[in-house]
């Protein structure tokens, strides 16, 4: 399958992200009509030719979720009909990834929901990065790309100045990404133990590690309300913390959010463009994963390895 067969398409979710990812591999965002009826319906468009073509859609199910779903599966459905020869959907941020599993009495697993909702529609591939849990993977039958956001993290704090770094993370859950961090980067390992008292709401207990005097680098992949991360910060500080920084994959910033990154507790929040950020005057640092998917995209489309993409420049 050669590259002039590839087409690349958005939805209104991220469309930034979208076009900087065609700009990054010097290909142009494929023409398509994504809108809405009056009564709130989604209308898709895909305004060329797709026949016998390997079609990417990419869509990040951000808020409003459903919509962007919605929106997403449509689309999938409008290149099939279309005759596309293969359809990847990419999800930069797969949205509903938290709920893996039954961890209460008559819930759902919504993630394998979405999964099987993908593949109804006609996707016949995936390529997404950081997902809250690995086993989200085998929610899927058809393949799955899995990226990491890891090397373009690494590559920013490469440059960056630290006197004692200890790579930490906010709850028990993600010791296995602050390992590996701490790892790549020649750092101390720590971790805060958490207590969930609401959904907007998180208490830290107690931390494990030597902090004091260090600055510290707190991983994760999603942070919607902050209120994980700053919980940790605060008592992080409390242990003798010199400075408190957060490495978060997906950003998904609500008001609660907003209110408790102005507290100061977080010297620099570092993120990704995997969905749209509006950094409002805080200390939130974007870097962008444009290159990583725009690459990604090229060696799914060249049936080429994307392993390579995991080595990390200069470590």
């Amino acid at each position: 399958m050669s590259e002039s067969r590839l087409k690349i398409f958005s939805g209104n979710s991220n469309r930034p992200l979208a076009e900087a990812i065609c700009k990054s591999i010097g290909m142009p965002l494929g023409e398509a009509t994504v809108t809405s009826f009056p009564d709130g319906e989604t209308f898709v468009k895909i305004n060329e030719n797709i026949r016998g073509q390997d079609v990417y859609i990419i869509q990040s199910t951000c808020p409003p979720s459903n919509h962007h779903l919605v929106e997403l599966l449509i689309m999938i459905d409008a290149a099939r009909r279309a005759s596309a020869q293969r359809i990847t959907a990419v999800l930069p941020f797969y949205g509903y990834a938290r709920q893996d599993r039954k961890d209460q009495p008559r819930v759902p697993i919504t993630a394998k929901l979405v999964a099987n909702l993908l593949v109804a529609a006609g996707a016949n591939r995936i390529l997404t990065m950081d997902l809250h849990s690995q086993q989200i993977q085998g929610f899927f039958d058809i393949p799955v790309d899995h990226l990491y956001a890891s090397p373009v993290f690494f590559e920013y704090l490469a440059k960056r100045q630290f006197g004692n770094l200890v790579a930490c993370s906010p709850d028990v859950g993600g010791m296995k990404m602050a390992a590996a961090y701490a790892d790549v980067l020649g750092a101390g390992l720590g971790m805060v133990a958490k207590k969930r008292t609401s959904a907007t709401n998180v208490e830290a207990i107690s931390v494990v590690g030597e902090v004091a005097g260090c600055d510290i680098l707190l991983v994760d992949d999603i942070t919607e309300t902050a209120g994980t991360i700053t919980a940790a910060a605060k008592i992080l500080r409390e242990h003798g913390a010199r400075s408190v920084r957060a490495a978060v994959s997906h950003c998904i910033l609500n008001e609660h959010a907003i209110e408790r990154l102005k507290s100061g507790l977080i010297d620099e929040l570092i993120t990704t463009d995997s969905t749209p950020i509006d950094t409002k005057g805080l200390p939130i640092t974007v870097l962008s994963v444009a290159p990583l998917l725009g690459q990604a995209i090229l060696r799914i489309n060249s049936n080429e390895s994307v392993t390579s993409l995991f080595r990390i420049k200069g470590f």
